[in-house]
């Protein structure tokens, strides 16, 4: 019984490694007009990446309650438990990252002969989940409250991209998804996000009184509206909202 959550953990990873296989799979299509490179789309198996982060997140956080219920938690679950999540919200979005970089050169003139020092800084995502984590590994205060962004919520957000640019048929949605300074910005954006000391909520319940948990119903509720109204484009919406929320209500969540 000990080692299940454990086991719950490793299939985190394992679905973690499924993400970064299926983003590295025909990441740009390209296709020839005689001699001219012609783009470009971001190709489906990247969508279903997506997904495997999704269910990543869906196993990292069952463990944590499989834990609870068998009464198995354990310092070696908790290393493991981050190691798992510095591939599957880490590595697997920084490659998502990788690739849309290389989406927005592609349609430039020469593009697809981009340097790889233009496309590196998508790996600063990864490095900044692993600060993240080892600083989150050694600091006992983190229960009901967060200091920095936690890795899943910029894993999820950063795998909502192929989604919604696969779905959307906005065209000034596209061509965002397809500008590289956006996507350099999101990078730094979320990378500081994970490694600073803001305050931000856990979706832990410390109690169940109304006043206690009434920033977490609020998250919830309007979470509920925005997936109606804006579909997968409300991944990044809430995201927003769930550090607005957090900052607002700051003391009720610590």
């Amino acid at each position: 019984m000990k080692q299940i959550p454990n086991l719950f953990t490793l299939v985190n990873l394992f679905f973690g490694c499924c993400a970064v296989v299926f983003v590295l799979q025909n990441g740009i299509s390209v296709f020839y007009t005689g001699d001219n490179p012609q783009l470009v789309d971001m190709p489906e198996k990247v969508v279903i990446a997506s997904l495997f982060i999704g269910l990543a997140a869906v196993v990292d956080f069952l463990d944590g309650f499989v834990a609870r219920l068998f009464k198995a938690t354990s310092e070696m679950g908790k290393q493991l438990d981050s190691l798992a999540d510095v591939v599957s919200f880490g590595v697997a979005p920084g490659m998502i990252l990788y690739q849309f970089l290389r989406l927005s050169f592609a349609k430039e003139e020469n593009g697809l002969d981009v340097s790889l020092i233009w496309l590196l800084p998508a790996f600063i995502l990864p490095c900044a989940a692993a600060w993240r984590l080892a600083k989150f590994n050694i600091d006992e205060g983190q229960q009901y409250s967060f200091k920095g962004v936690p890795t899943p919520a910029v894993g999820l957000v950063v795998a909502s991209l192929p989604l919604i640019y696969w779905y959307s048929d906005n065209e000034t949605v596209l061509n965002l998804l397809r500008n590289k300074w956006l996507l350099y910005g999101i990078v730094l954006g979320l990378s500081y996000l994970m490694v600073s000391n803001l305050h931000i909520m856990s979706l832990k319940f410390k109690d169940y009184s109304l006043n206690t948990n009434a920033p977490k119903i609020i998250l919830v509720i309007a979470a509920i509206i925005l997936a109606v109204i804006l579909k997968w484009l409300a991944v990044p919406a809430i995201f927003i909202l769930y550090i607005a929320v957090s900052l607002a209500f700051k003391k009720k969540s610590a």
